[in-house]
């Protein structure tokens, strides 16, 4: 989990792939007009949000009863999210990818192949709430290489 530009998809498909677990990227579960909205620069509500949650959370509950190792990449910012998403999975493992404003904007702005646009990172870093300590999370800086951020994630859950 974190915001956009903090790397979820790469640290989330190379961890998947060293897991042997099926990667998911959340961003591909939005519905065009979500989409839409955010490559237009306009900040997602909660209630845009809410089907794409429920949508995370069936695929999630859909993976847990097939016994399917899961890597899902979101930005799952708010607790409401995270304990939307813990509907379908409860025995999420929380990994938020932490990092500064000025390294996520330089990444966001780097990308050429996301709709998010730089713009909205403000936003993303307003509407966070940090998980505590009773999500267990496992916060990484992203300043630091792809490798050693999964290398620290599966010594933490393993």
């Amino acid at each position: 989990m974190g915001v956009s530009g903090c790397g979820k998809s790469t640290v989330g498909r190379a961890l998947a792939s060293r897991l042997g677990a099926t990667f998911l990227d959340a961003d591909d579960f939005h519905p065009p007009a979500n989409v839409e909205r955010m490559r237009a620069g306009i900040a997602l509500t909660d209630a845009e949000r809410a089907p794409w949650l429920g949508a995370l959370a069936a695929r999630l509950s859909q993976a847990q009863t097939a016994g399917e190792p899961v890597v899902l990449a979101c930005s799952a910012l708010k607790r409401g999210y995270r304990d939307a998403l813990r509907r379908g999975a409860p025995h999420l493992h929380l990994v938020h990818l932490t990092g500064s404003p000025a390294l996520l904007a330089a990444r966001i702005g780097a990308r050429t192949d996301h709709y998010m646009p730089a713009k909205l990172l403000p936003s993303q870093l307003a509407t966070l709430e940090v998980p505590g300590a009773d999500e267990r999370p496992i916060t990484l800086d992203v300043a630091l290489p792809a490798d050693r951020l999964v290398a620290a994630i599966l010594e933490r859950i393993q």
